[in-house]
């Protein structure tokens, strides 16, 4: 505030709980409920620009929250709700959102246009432009975000908007990459039914998120059972798997932190047939294994070795013609 009024703008500063931004009271993860604009628009009104603290807001009680991570993307989404504004700039570190990352893959290019559904998937698959918390409550309320540059504000940025008929050309809009995840194996559990309840309610009990899940055929009664978790929670992961293997009578459980998940995402990828075939052959040829497979309608994630990391998401951009100069119909 007090650098816009040196520029002749005059400003005025709220925290969070001076909207006030309700949240509920989850510990250092709070959730917004509500917000109550009536400050910020008599702010408005009077000339003043209302400068609010990302991250933070207050419980019904009274007590401080901070919103966790993506805290201030979804501050500023969710205060464009309220206000009911025409978009919502947000401005960081990047001038918009790439192919891929341009540090991986040189010939990246930045995307004009992409869709909430499809930033949803990149968002959840390592991106590190937006997170998925603020691209939800985006897509739920039709509210437009631009994501531009802080230090090159003249330079266009990428919009995230509704798909439309321009976005159904790219089959393929960009390449992931994240490293981290951490693959979990319980090794012969009984192949009975209700075992899978017993091993993932635990879990969700205990607030990890399980991604990608895999169980192989049942030989002599017996099947293993491996799924993915974020590695910050693959402690906890393992002391409760291999309680539950206990209980079951399982052999024991097997863990690896040496794994990387790449995925492809794209709307296009709902009516074009043989975008799976192209990025397990595009892999086979640089003798990358997978070790998992995971996909939804408009993308496809594979968990590999994490030395392969880098090449492969490098070989997936110019297999699928993301680059500068790609054959992809990408959006320029």
């Amino acid at each position: 505030c007090m650098a816009l009024q040196d520029m002749g703008i005059a400003a005025r500063p709220f925290a969070g709980h001076q909207v006030p931004i309700i949240t509920n009271d989850l510990h250092k993860e709070a959730r917004i409920k509500k917000i109550f604009p009536e400050k910020l628009e008599k702010a408005i009104e009077s000339g003043l620009v209302p400068v609010v603290t990302g991250f933070q807001g207050v419980t019904e009680e009274g007590e401080i929250t901070t919103l966790g991570r993506g805290g201030s993307d979804t501050t500023a989404v969710a205060l464009a709700v309220a206000l009911k504004a025409a978009a919502c700039e947000i401005f960081t570190d990047v001038n918009g959102v790439y192919t891929a990352d341009p540090q991986i893959c040189p010939s990246a290019r930045k995307i004009e246009r992409i869709s909430y559904e499809e930033m949803l998937e990149i968002a959840g698959l390592g991106a590190k432009v937006l997170h998925k918390r603020c691209v939800e409550l985006a897509m739920i309320n039709y509210i437009p975000i631009l994501v531009k540059s802080t230090f090159q504000a003249d330079v266009p940025g990428t919009w995230v908007l509704e798909e439309d008929e321009n976005m159904e050309k790219s089959v393929v809009t960009g390449v992931t990459l994240s490293k981290g995840d951490a693959k979990v194996s319980i090794v012969d559990l009984p192949d009975v039914p209700g075992v899978a309840s017993k091993v993932f309610a635990p879990l969700a009990d205990a607030g990890i998120n399980v991604d990608m899940i895999i169980q192989n055929v049942a030989r002599d009664g017996k099947a293993d059972l491996t799924f993915t978790v974020p590695r910050e929670d693959l402690a906890r992961t393992k002391q409760i798997a291999e309680k539950v293997a206990s209980e079951l009578g399982a052999s024991h459980v097997q863990t690896n932190t040496r794994i990387a998940k790449v995925s492809i995402v794209g709307a296009g990828m709902k009516t074009n047939p043989g975008v799976a075939s192209l990025m397990f052959s595009t892999l086979a040829k640089e003798n990358i294994n997978i070790m998992m497979i995971s996909t939804s309608e408009i993308k496809i994630s594979c968990i590999i070795g994490d030395k392969y990391a880098e090449l492969a998401v490098r070989v997936l951009h110019e297999a699928f013609g993301l680059g500068v100069n790609g054959n992809n119909n990408g959006r320029m």
